[in-house]
């Protein structure tokens, strides 16, 4: 089973010498917003619920009694909910209730500007009163995943984590993905502008400096020819860590195709299995 999973898009447009930084600003903060036509082919009960005001829509998927838990899967940048179909179709046969929504500033769901965590990661605090959790494991995609490790030393529910190909540090990708002739300063600029758009600090949006404070099990997956990405990224963060962890490394894969095969979905569902 493959799931398309959305990458941290911070491309050519993002910051140039020959563009002004408000464009690499914007490029920033407001990442394609791709909207789906029609609703899930699963059972499912459409979910709303507000966080800083903004009404953010998602579904859940239930399983059949008994249930085994919660997993809430959180999309890739410029991605929404449905690619979490995937998600639901695998795990909710095997007894646990799949929650996904679409991120803020994403899909279906309200908001202007995509923070990368700063905000998101309070977000998913609301998405899990909204269903009325005490437990839940997050299932993150690239910023999804950036997104699950900064939420979970923020709340007591989170009981472990799945981050797939996540950054570690929001103003390092920024400057990976940069065009080359692309200065320091004007890179600086832009992600300064960013901030006082969306008023948020770049500096705080940093998985790497969540895993410290981390103490559930982090099953960290990313793919050995990941370019947009490195697996640098996961690697610092494995190293900051500190509670029970595991790092996946996934040979002649990418980005996106990092969950392509069934052997990495054996290890998810096995780790999952001694965490729930």
């Amino acid at each position: 089973m493959r799931i398309h999973l959305s990458v941290v898009v911070l491309t050519g447009a993002f910051i140039s010498a020959c563009l002004p930084p408000q464009w690499g600003a914007n490029a920033l903060l407001h990442p394609t917003r791709h909207a789906f036509v029609g609703s899930a082919d699963l059972p499912h009960q459409d979910i709303s619920f507000r966080s800083d005001s903004l009404l953010l829509k998602g579904w859940l998927f239930r399983a059949a009694e008994p249930r085994r838990g919660l997993i809430v899967y959180l999309h890739g940048v410029a991605d929404n909910r449905r690619s979490g179909l995937g998600v639901a179709r695998r795990f909710v046969p095997k007894g646990y209730d799949v929650l996904a929504y679409d991120s803020r500033a994403h899909g279906q769901s309200e908001g202007e500007a995509c923070t990368y965590g700063f905000y998101e990661k309070y977000d998913l605090a609301r998405a899990l009163d909204a269903v009325g959790a005490d437990r839940a494991v997050l299932f993150g995609s690239s910023l999804g995943a950036a997104v699950a490790l900064q939420a979970a030393p923020e709340d007591p529910r989170v009981r472990g984590v799945i981050a797939q190909s996540s950054f570690s540090d929001l103003e390092a990708v920024a400057r990976e993905r940069a065009p080359w002739f692309a200065t320091g300063a004007e890179i600086g600029e832009a992600l300064a502008i960013a901030e006082r758009r969306a008023h948020f600090r770049t500096a705080d949006v940093s998985p790497r400096k969540a895993a410290a404070r981390i103490l559930i099990p982090v099953l960290l997956i990313h793919g050995l020819l990941d370019h947009e990405t490195p697996p640098a990224h996961s690697r610092r963060i494995y190293r900051a860590l500190t509670g029970p962890r595991r790092l996946l490394l996934v040979p002649d894969t990418g980005h996106n195709d990092v969950l392509g095969s069934e052997d990495v979905w054996r290890e998810i569902e096995a780790w999952l299995a001694n965490v729930v």
